[in-house]
């Protein structure tokens, strides 16, 4: 990992002087406990620098591309506590303790007595110790820390609201410039700097969402496993049997006795009935009837929440495959909570010379394709029993070729795709239905075909 060492900084600082040198901060924003945003005006340019304290990637930098950053509605305390000393105040001074990774801004504003103070906000880049602190330079007391650290977690340098503001002890005396150092880079250095932690907080950001969903998933799915395990159909047909043997020896038998033994014509023994001997012959072939109807709308909902689950877990499988295989942020759409904001569903597209095959990447793609882009005389494809994407083809020539083709696509795109063959099913269009308040991408269909597609 390329290393944001003292010598990186100082460099950083030397050619960004004359911007940061009496420029104004415009706005002050807080997306995590962990990192800033400044928006800062000078020489009729807005620049947004960006401070990074979290221990794997401490840096700062002038953002040059897009993040993923999400800024909260209510922002942190100590986000206000900057804003209500910094905000609008010009930069007076930029320093750097020699041989530190420590940034020091300098701003000469004013208190609510309309006193002019000096405050300086320190940005220490010091790994696991890196922090933000915001200090009166005439009393050097602390106003606030982007964290506070206690006397638990440091013997040497406590850091809160009221404390005197010390430097860290020293532990090193010389700029220190790593092997994999920035400096050694050619280019740009705050545009190596920008490039290479976008990057990497992008790719921490998406590996830790994914694991998230996929330990959220796996849990819906046991879960729903666990409640089909525990629905158990009764044998609603054997009360109304023992009913029905009841009501044809009523004459051979007597009332107020523990059990009958009769002859079952059906299955062609004698079969023992258990009876109620506070009961006459019917009154307990009534009492078999009633539990014969009370089990017959039992199974009747056991079986309608048995297809339900099902469904949830087919869904769930598909959010499983998709999850597994998503290749950025955007494929972890989770349509329940919509934790990342997709605002234009783009699917991937196939074009040939006379056809165009469209291939769903998520649920909500697989869903826009058969809810908004298919049309009656296209044909849909998907594999049998497997998650995977809805392939769509569109074309005024259906031929064997295309059928093969679709099939093979439809194939790759599932967890099935390793498997030495597969079924894939497909039909027109017009056959898809979308049953009410399914979940996304789900439909049933009729008039399939099946073809199987082996390894290819």
């Amino acid at each position: 990992m390329t290393t944001f060492d003292s010598s990186t900084l100082k460099l950083w600082i030397e050619q960004n002087a004359d911007f940061l040198k009496h420029a104004r901060i415009q706005k002050i924003q807080q997306p995590s406990r962990r990192n800033f945003i400044f928006t800062l005006r000078n020489f009729g340019l807005s620049k947004k620098l960006y401070i990074d304290i979290s221990p794997q990637f401490c840096h700062v930098c002038f953002l040059e591309k897009p993040r993923h950053l999400d800024i909260p509605k209510n922002p942190p305390m100590f986000c206000m506590l900057l804003r209500k000393y910094i905000e609008n105040a010009r930069i007076s001074k930029i320093n750097q303790p020699i041989y530190e990774r420590i940034l020091e801004i300098y701003f000469e504003t004013y208190n609510e007595l309309n006193e002019k103070i000096y405050l300086c906000l320190a940005i220490e880049l010091m790994g696991k110790h890196s922090n933000v602190v915001l200090y009166n330079c005439d009393t050097n007391i602390i106003l606030g820390c982007a964290h506070n650290v206690g006397a638990e977690k440091s013997r040497y340098r406590e850091m809160a609201g009221g404390l005197p503001y010390t430097y860290p002890p020293k532990n090193c005396n010389f700029w220190y410039t790593a092997d994999d150092s920035f400096t050694k880079l050619n280019g740009s250095l705050n545009s190596n700097i920008d490039n290479y932690f976008a990057k990497k907080i992008y790719d921490d950001k998406f590996s830790k969402l994914k694991e998230k969903y996929l330990l959220n998933i796996n849990k819906k799915i046991k879960k729903a496993q666990n409640s089909i395990s525990k629905l158990n159909l009764t044998d609603e047909q054997k009360y109304r049997r023992f009913g029905d043997l009841i009501m044809a020896n009523l004459y051979n038998n007597n009332d107020f006795q523990k059990s009958i033994t009769v002859f079952d014509y059906e299955n062609n023994k004698n079969i023992s009935v258990p009876l109620n001997e506070n009961m006459t012959l019917k009154e307990n072939a009534n009492r078999f009837y009633k539990l014969y109807n009370k089990a017959k709308t039992a199974n009747s909902k056991i079986q309608m929440l048995t297809q339900e689950l099902n469904a949830e877990i087919s869904y769930l499988n598909d959010r499983l495959y998709f999850v597994q295989n998503a290749q950025n942020i955007e494929d972890l759409y989770e349509p329940e909570k919509k934790l990342i904001p997709v605002k234009k569903t783009v699917v991937e597209e196939i074009k040939g010379e006379n056809y165009t095959i469209f291939v769903g990447k998520n649920n909500k793609q697989n869903d826009y394709i058969v809810s908004k882009l298919a049309k009656d005389s296209d044909l849909w494809f998907h594999t049998k029993d497997c998650a995977g994407s809805h392939v769509l083809l569109r074309t005024q020539n259906i031929t064997d070729d295309l059928i093969l083709k679709c099939a093979k696509i439809a194939k790759e795109h599932s967890a099935g795709a390793k498997s030495s063959k597969i079924g894939v099913i497909y039909t027109l269009a017009k056959y898809l239905k979308k049953p009410p308040k399914a979940n996304l991408g789900y439909v049933t269909y009729s008039h399939e075909k099946e073809i199987v597609i082996g390894e290819f």
